[in-house]
């Protein structure tokens, strides 16, 4: 199974989990706090395995170019969800929260391995 795999479906199997054991209604907000950070995620992860077989060196200069564009979709995609699709503050921001973070400490174990 592919490392995008792995992102993806572990990202879609916890969600459904939440959706699962919630004693509250959790949903579209868990849905879209698990989008946004998984998209962002599996972009990343492709450019790092494309950079890392043509030029293993160039891996840190690559994630640091992506970083100023993660800023602007991040910003953008948390306005749009609260402002323009109206999903509630605390579930969308505790699922984006925990998403963002359990998907980057993934991604920083794959890195470790990337060889």
């Amino acid at each position: 199974m592919t490392r995008l795999a792995w992102m993806a479906g572990a990202s879609v199997i916890s969600w459904l989990l939440v959706t699962m054991v919630s004693r509250e209604p959790v949903n579209p907000e868990v849905l879209y706090g698990m989008l946004g950070p998984l998209a962002a995620s599996l972009v990343t992860w492709g450019l790092v395995e494309r950079v890392h077989a043509v030029a293993p060196q160039q891996v840190m200069g690559a994630l640091m170019a992506g970083f100023a564009g993660k800023l602007l979709f991040f910003g953008v995609y948390v306005v749009v969800m609260l402002r323009v699709l109206g999903l509630r503050p605390v579930p969308f921001i505790v699922s984006f929260t925990a998403y963002f973070i359990g998907l980057y400490v993934l991604q920083a174990l794959f890195l470790r391995r990337l060889r």
